[in-house]
């Protein structure tokens, strides 16, 4: 499983990404809502651990800004100290597939996970994202092209799967370098590299160009206007 953990305390996020990591399982880590919020907005993500108490943005507005405002069905298991019934209810109903009180034990989170992903994989046997001709698998992460697969570097992945969302919305350079460096980006124009890298790979082949630049803005993914994509000097059914 891939999962998200959007936790404050350091400890407890350690102690989850050490033992689950060790089962063989992909983590990513973030320690304030907002952060959280971008990267499960963006990513495609078998699961998200999510604590309520969290800076910048608490876990119940997460959940229902990523459900109300991105529409993004990915199982959501809530953490938190409170142990009312009204508080559960509150949980809930912001779209929360389960709540775990802390103290609790780490292999019954990873069951919960399992059990909530398991859930979720028979109910939508196959997710994708489609833009034109372009379709992007959040299940097996496969992207292609008019047929043609697309071999991405996971970087490219994140960015290719952001644009997709918005598209034919903008995201700024602010978002992309967030995605991919969270509140630390590196010095100098990384992110002009990364997206010249998946320009070679998603427009390179192709007569039509989807991604465009918006100075000072950010950048944009467009269909192309024909519906199937050409390439240039071959024809478009085979791989690299």
């Amino acid at each position: 499983m891939h999962i998200l953990v959007i936790e404050r305390d350091r400890h407890i996020a350690s102690k989850i990404i050490d033992y689950l990591e060790a089962k063989g399982h992909q983590l990513d880590a973030v320690a304030d809502g907002v952060a959280g919020l971008n990267l499960a907005a963006s990513n495609g993500y078998d699961a998200v651990v999510l604590s309520w108490m969290l800076p910048r943005m608490e876990g119940p507005e997460v959940l229902r800004k990523l459900r109300l405002d991105h529409g993004i069905p990915v199982p959501v298991l809530m953490l938190s100290t409170k142990v009312e019934l009204s508080d559960k209810i509150i949980a809930f109903r912001s779209g929360a597939d389960d709540y775990v009180t802390k103290p609790f034990e780490l292999p019954e989170l990873e069951v919960r996970l399992e059990a909530l992903v398991t859930r979720a994989q028979g109910r939508v046997t196959k997710r994708r994202l489609l833009v034109g001709d372009l379709t992007l698998d959040l299940s097996t992460l496969d992207a292609r092209r008019a047929g043609r697969r697309l071999h991405l570097y996971p970087a490219c992945r994140k960015l290719l799967q952001a644009l997709m969302r918005a598209s034919p919305a903008a995201v700024t350079r602010r978002q992309l370098e967030h995605l991919l460096w969270g509140e630390n980006p590196p010095n100098g124009d990384l992110l002009r590299s990364q997206i010249s890298s998946l320009r070679r790979t998603l427009d390179g082949p192709f007569e039509e160009k989807m991604i465009q630049t918006l100075p000072r803005v950010g950048y944009r993914l467009v269909p192309p206007s024909r519906p199937v994509g050409t390439l240039e000097g071959r024809s478009n059914d085979g791989e690299a």
